[in-house]
């Protein structure tokens, strides 16, 4: 069973340095990352980078140059940019692994840029903070590279990972419907202590 053994980590702030982390702890072969914040020496990325856990690349076309798998662990925000910057140098046939928190039509429009590459886009949805359980942490995959992925993936620590849907958006949309729930829940737990405590006094005064 082939393995991925060169990886290339766009954005190199928590998720990304603890990937780089995990993946060194095993010997990984070749892990080189990005980060537009590396140009400026006291950011948390470059100095992340005295670590030794990643090789510095100049600009995201380098970083993903000889990669067999891609990952994508930037902001939200620059979620499509990032899959925009490496798409004219990705190698064909390359995986492209997004675990930005983003909605299902933003998951949607950066696999269209990937697979138009000619990479191959798989959806995460991480259901769990990360730094808790790391590059195991668990994730719903979605897209129809999702199993391939897998398959090469697990061995290499990403034990928390399922395939959920070959449709990409849906591994987002669930993880944004389990979101709501469960903040709901956090607020509504909230709002009865402070309505408890604000009778307790009330009844104290009385």
């Amino acid at each position: 069973m082939k393995v991925f053994t060169r990886v290339a980590l766009i954005g190199f702030g928590e998720v990304g340095q603890i990937i780089a982390a995990d993946l060194k702890r095993i010997n990984f072969p070749e892990i080189v990352a990005y980060d537009p914040l590396f140009e400026q020496r006291e950011s948390g990325p470059s100095k992340a980078l005295t670590a030794r856990t990643a090789i510095a690349a100049p600009d995201p076309i380098a970083a993903v140059s000889n990669a067999e798998l891609v990952i994508s662990c930037v902001t939200a925000a620059q979620d499509i940019e990032a899959a925009k910057s490496v798409a004219p140098g990705l190698p064909q046939g390359a995986f492209y692994l997004d675990v930005n928190s983003v909605s299902p039509a933003m998951k949607q429009a950066c696999a269209r840029v990937i697979n138009e590459a000619g990479g191959h886009y798989i959806e995460a949805a991480v259901m769990s903070p990360f730094g808790t359980k790391r590059i195991a942490s668990p994730m719903l995959l979605g897209g129809a590279f999702a199993d391939d992925f897998l398959e090469r993936a697990q061995p290499i620590g990403f034990t928390g990972a399922t395939a959920y849907s070959p449709s990409i958006g849906q591994a987002s949309a669930t993880k944004m419907c389990r979101s709501v729930i469960i903040k709901g829940m956090e607020a509504l737990l909230t709002e009865s202590l402070l309505t408890a405590r604000h009778n307790g006094v009330e009844e104290a005064v009385l």
